[in-house]
């Protein structure tokens, strides 16, 4: 066995026991993410708008959180705020549950649902950007690739696996006053309460000790052209977790999870087969290739005549989207400081936040004016213009 082979196991076996907090939170969204609209739209009779709504609000708490939880990474260290995250995440199935109970007065089910979901961002923000920080100083700097490809795939390995279940329960009978959709979120607090004491009995790495602590600003003004990239592809992303099961039951398709999973599946095997080309060919142009790749995939989607095309065409999309984050998150952790790695990893899934957030809702408000069809070919639109991002960050650095 090769020394560099011999280096990349040992930095695996770091790497796992702290990754499975990202999966047990992604499991949670990839729950919530398949049922949510529909709960909202077809058993509250609340708008696709709203729907989009309710599950973009998580990624508005995500965008108002992730600075804070940078911060604090970088002062207390990762292993507290994990730790926060997971609470916060018990939190956030109870209210779930409330909410399906509370089915029969649907404006005080959406307050409850709403309150659940804005704790899920929190819960995330505070989880994923913590256990990439923490791995990084575990596995070290040199491993930055595998540690954030590794998070990609559990998060959205977890949502994988959490799509097809959550439907399973959503439709089940209710035992008493809990519903399928109360059960989803009993689902949810037990796997972020599990998650609590596995983190818990884990070592902690120290907090960065520097006196100046350089301001959120300018680390979002050092990461901004990575971040802007990011969010090119993540409209489409948004518009997938936020609608696509409105989609399906607009077409009287099934299989709504399916498309979710295969999602979820062909972003983890993409993440496995491809990630060493990042340092290969670098990682703006792999980020070039994943967003041409992620719009053919939502043209498809676009464009699709049956329930088989369009999974076929949110597969791809998971295909491209894969390698979107590490591909340029490796040239944001290269420009700043180790004492800063936190924020900058913070300030740059910002962006990410973002562009899920605002996806969301303002996309659902296309759909009774155009249709599903325009819906997903804008969000292909977006991924291209991320193209034309990357050609300008490679010509950049030839100049420089």
């Amino acid at each position: 066995m090769s020394s560099a082979q011999v280096k990349s196991s040992s930095a695996l076996k770091s790497i796992l026991p702290v990754v499975l907090f990202t999966l047990f939170c992604y499991i949670v969204i990839g729950l919530q993410m398949a049922v949510t609209p529909l709960f909202v739209h077809e058993k509250l009779g609340f708008s696709s708008a709203m729907a989009g709504f309710a599950v973009s609000v998580q990624y508005l708490a995500t965008f108002a959180t992730r600075a804070d939880a940078g911060r604090r990474i970088d002062s207390v260290g990762p292993k507290k705020v994990v730790l926060t995250g997971l609470l916060t995440g018990v939190l956030c199935g109870l209210l779930i549950a409330l909410s399906g109970m509370l089915s029969t007065w649907p404006y005080m089910s959406l307050t409850a649902l709403l309150a659940g979901r804005i704790t899920l961002g929190f819960a995330e923000s505070w989880v994923a950007t913590s256990v990439i920080v923490w791995n990084i100083r575990r596995a070290g700097a040199e491993n930055t690739a595998q540690v954030i490809s590794w998070n990609g795939v559990c998060s959205y390995g977890g949502i994988a696996l959490g799509a097809p279940v959550a439907i399973f329960l959503y439709y089940q009978h209710a035992l008493g006053l809990l519903t399928g959709f109360g059960m989803v979120g009993i689902l949810c607090a037990v796997l972020m309460g599990t998650g609590f004491p596995l983190a818990f009995m884990k070592p902690a790495v120290p907090p960065m000790t520097t006196q100046k602590k350089q301001s959120f600003f300018k680390t979002l003004s050092q990461v901004w052209p990575y971040g802007a990239t990011l969010a090119s592809g993540s409209v489409g992303f948004g518009a997938i977790s936020a609608l696509l099961t409105l989609y399906f039951a607009h077409r009287n398709w099934s299989g709504a999870a399916v498309g979710l999973s295969l999602f979820g599946t062909l972003f983890v095997l993409t993440r496995f087969a491809f990630t060493r080309q990042i340092a290969k060919h670098g990682g703006v142009t792999v980020a070039l290739v994943s967003l041409f790749v992620e719009a053919l995939g939502l043209s498809f989607l676009a464009w699709a005549p049956s329930a088989f095309w369009a999974c076929t065409g949110a597969g791809l999309s998971g295909v491209g989207f894969s390698l979107l984050f590490p591909s340029l998150g490796v040239g944001v952790v290269n420009r700043v400081s180790e004492e800063s790695r936190g924020a900058a990893i913070g300030a740059f899934s910002v962006f990410l936040d973002i562009a899920i957030a605002v996806s969301g809702p303002l996309l659902g408000f296309i759909i009774p004016l155009w249709g599903y069809g325009v819906l997903f070919y804008l969000t292909a639109v977006c991924c291209l213009a991320g193209v034309g991002m990357c050609v300008a960050l490679n010509a950049q650095a030839k100049r420089s």
